[in-house]
């Protein structure tokens, strides 16, 4: 199993673009994306440097995706 990546806001946006999540709204520093089949929103905050891995974590968990397929969302 692969370790969690450490990434920056935009690098997480780009790869759920990638698995259909769509741009809904932004209020501040804060996005938020929707996958339109599944309903599920995922809040990004779009803050400069990378993310913590337990942020990472969590974003995954928003967006119902298991870490195999995050990584594969990546390349």
């Amino acid at each position: 199993m692969p370790k969690l990546p450490r990434l920056s806001a935009r690098e997480m946006a780009a790869a759920l673009r990638r698995g259909d999540f769509v741009r809904d709204r932004q209020k501040g520093s804060h996005l938020t994306m929707r996958h339109p089949t599944s309903g599920r929103r995922v809040v990004i905050p779009m803050h400069p440097g990378d993310m913590a891995v337990g942020l990472v974590h969590d974003i995954l968990k928003q967006a119902g995706l298991t870490l195999e397929e995050f990584v594969a969302l990546l390349r």
